[in-house]
């Protein structure tokens, strides 16, 4: 297949490098770094508000963190060969410090936050269930089979400080995704020491947005009414830390054209060019600004319940929209440019091949089967009514 190439281009440029999966990769754990930081709110922060997402956003944040690594293993010649990142330290390397950062947010947070917020109703479930179901829970119990006050107490302070400890991982996770680009100091689209800071940024953007579409989602499947209360309040958390990401990625943009630099001339052609929709129209003001006026008039104006959670819903889907169209200017466009600020290639996705459409559309789909699953595993609705007050072990009940 023949790609479209305009002015000079070396060899080695004229076919992209990274495709959508590695879009897709930091807007998998922007998700999961922005979901943990809502479900930190009601923990860490005591907004009592959110409270009715909590658990929401705990296991979607695991659904999505399951599937974070994928879109790399598909991408690699030899998948595995990835393995070695995660067995052999290698500092200097910020590809292969990913192994220890995915792993540790994994296993050492994620995991063990949710299994001791649930550690009760596992071990209730493990008494009243039956069949493959009752050995699920009782697997799942780990052999801590007592759910006294005492150890109840001591599962909530662990799980605050261990929710902690999670607040920094999180941002280290996806912070760490900007840095990769930012470093890259090959590449003027990427090489911006705000990269980082606005990767964190919009991650908790996408996350939040994502986790309050999908509680609205959920509530309504199970027809039940939703808080408006509490989308009131993820909403206005929404609204604070977009204005802070758009003010950052606006600075970067006022630094850009007052250094105007070298490659000033060859940037400002891909913004007015092949980058003119996706990032004018959809990222910045179909994905940022009519999210933040539709999130702003909800704040001075005082609309019918039903009003502002149609409001919120359009505004989360252009939120996640824009969002996506973030990461995909900042891959797929910090590559369309030749470094010698000559010349301009394009990008061709694939449908049915390894880093196409139809496998995208499949990693995408696949957290959402996940999810699908842990919450039949573990309800995360505080109304579910199907766990006693308490409930004593066998070995601890008397006569």
């Amino acid at each position: 297949m023949q790609i479209p190439v305009e002015g000079f281009m070396y060899p080695n440029e004229v076919e992209l490098q990274w495709s959508v999966l590695i879009v897709l990769y930091p807007f998998i754990t922007g998700l999961v770094a922005g979901a943990f930081i809502l479900a930190s709110l009601e923990r860490v922060f005591r907004v009592d508000a959110v409270k009715p997402t909590y658990r929401l956003a705990l296991l979607t944040a695991l659904s999505f963190l399951l599937v974070a690594p994928l879109p790399l293993q598909l991408h690699l010649g030899h998948p595995g060969r990835s393995f070695e990142m995660y067995l052999t330290p290698h500092s200097s390397s910020a590809m292969a410090m990913f192994g220890f950062v995915y792993l540790w947010y994994l296993m050492a947070v994620l995991l063990l936050e949710i299994w001791l917020d649930y550690r009760r109703d596992i071990v209730v479930k493990s008494e009243t269930s039956s069949g493959v179901t009752r050995f699920i829970y009782r697997v799942l119990t780990f052999g801590s089979n007592v759910i006294s006050e005492r150890s109840l107490r001591i599962d909530e302070r662990l799980g605050y400080f261990i929710t902690l400890i999670g607040i920094p991982s999180a941002f280290l996770l996806h912070g760490y995704v900007g840095f990769i680009f930012g470093s890259v100091k090959a590449n003027p689209w990427w090489s911006s020491p705000l990269m980082p800071i606005v990767f964190i940024f919009s991650a908790m953007v996408s996350g939040i947005a994502a986790v309050m579409l999908l509680y609205m989602l959920s509530t309504r499947l199970r027809g039940r009414n939703v808080e408006i209360g509490c989308l009131d309040k993820i909403a206005q958390y929404l609204l604070y830390t977009f204005l802070i990401d758009f003010s950052l990625e606006m600075l970067d943009l006022i630094h850009r054209i007052y250094e105007a630099d070298e490659s000033f001339r060859s940037l400002d052609f891909m913004v007015h060019t092949r980058l003119w929709m996706s990032q004018v129209i959809v990222q910045i003001l179909l994905g940022t600004v009519a999210p933040i006026a539709l999130l702003g008039l909800t704040q001075v104006l005082k609309f019918t319940e039903v009003v502002r959670k149609r409001i919120y819903a359009l505004a989360g889907c252009l939120t996640v929209v824009g969002i996506f169209a973030m990461r995909w200017n900042v891959v797929i466009g910090g590559q369309l440019f030749s470094k010698s600020f000559l010349g301009y290639t394009t990008y061709k996705m694939g449908f049915a091949t390894r880093e196409g459409l139809l496998t995208a559309i499949a990693l995408m789909i696949l957290p959402f089967g996940i999810l699908w699953i842990l919450v039949k595993l573990l309800p995360p609705w505080p109304d579910s009514g199907s766990i006693p007050a308490l409930v004593t072990p066998p070995a601890h009940r008397t006569s």
